[in-house]
């Protein structure tokens, strides 16, 4: 195997090259496999990885060898030992925010949590820029620049009539500042304008109130109608999770979390305290707001 193609990759490519040697089209591999179409697309563009079971059923449905479909089996089982790295989903400049739209397109509600950092879906420019610039591996300049441009243009889908997305942030979140006061004011302010939104259920977690979980990490649920997905930044790399017990997990914490928050014009106060509160402090310290 080339040295610089990852087990995920390389199981993308031959998957693909299998499907496509037949002729046989993604919607119908997906029927004939049981698998959803959406899946099938993103495991050939190497973004989600199938069980074995689901590479079987792949080779059989395409009439694949018993030894080809062996050899993708044991690919399978390296790639799941494998470690995504950021390093490697960033890889040649690339940036993810394409990845990010298309599972939100595919969705119909879009749940985010988020316990140390404003989620992106909802981010000024200059905080994303400073947010993208604490990476680890950084950005090129160039590649900063489109990861923003990126960030941004999903923002349009907020505004879409029939989409669904609800937040939940911490306090913590909301009081951790990348850059001036001035920044954080902005990205406040932002968060109390898409408030008012009716397809949008802005929930904040306060610091003083009784936990019924730990904060835990954040993670993003994706519900759609054909299947939903569960996804989260840890900080070695990015995970994807489809299979139903998975996302159900994360589904039970997003409940616990939600009796956590305030929502509505509770969620605006507290927004409100935040705002003055920081406001005082840049006074206070000679800064500018």
């Amino acid at each position: 195997m080339n040295d610089h193609v990852s087990a995920r990759q390389l199981l993308a490519q031959e998957l693909r090259r299998l499907r496509l040697r037949t002729g046989l089209s993604g919607r119908e591999l997906g029927r004939r496999a049981s698998i959803s179409q959406s899946k099938v697309s993103r495991i050939e563009a190497g973004t989600a990885l199938p069980t074995v079971f689901e590479v079987e059923q792949w080779g059989r449905v395409l009439g694949a060898p018993v030894e080809t479909v062996r050899s993708l089996a044991i690919i399978t089982g390296n790639a799941h030992l494998e470690a995504h790295s950021w390093a490697a989903a960033l890889s040649g400049g690339r940036h993810l925010q394409h990845v990010i739209g298309d599972w939100e397109a595919a969705a119909s509600i879009v749940r985010t949590y988020q316990p140390s950092v404003v989620p992106g879906l909802v981010q000024t420019a200059e905080y994303a820029r400073r947010v993208f610039s604490l990476f680890t591996p950084g950005y090129e300049d160039d590649a900063l620049a489109a990861a923003v441009a990126g960030r941004v243009e999903r923002q349009l889908a907020l505004y879409e009539a029939g989409r669904k997305f609800e937040f939940l942030i911490t306090e913590a979140a909301l009081r951790w500042r990348p850059g001036p006061p001035h920044v954080l004011l902005a990205q406040l302010d932002r968060l109390l304008s898409i408030s008012t939104l009716d397809n949008i259920d802005l929930g904040l977690i306060p610091l003083d109130g009784e936990a019924l979980a730990t904060y835990s990490h954040g993670f993003v649920i994706y519900e759609g109608e054909d299947e939903s997905v569960a996804t989260v930044e840890m900080i070695h790399g990015p995970l994807t999770l489809d299979s139903e017990d998975q996302v159900e997990i994360y589904r039970q914490r997003w409940a616990l979390l939600r009796e956590m928050a305030v929502h509505g014009d509770e969620a605006r106060c507290l927004l409100d305290d935040l705002i003055g509160r920081l406001r005082r402090h840049a006074a206070r310290d000679g800064g500018t707001a």
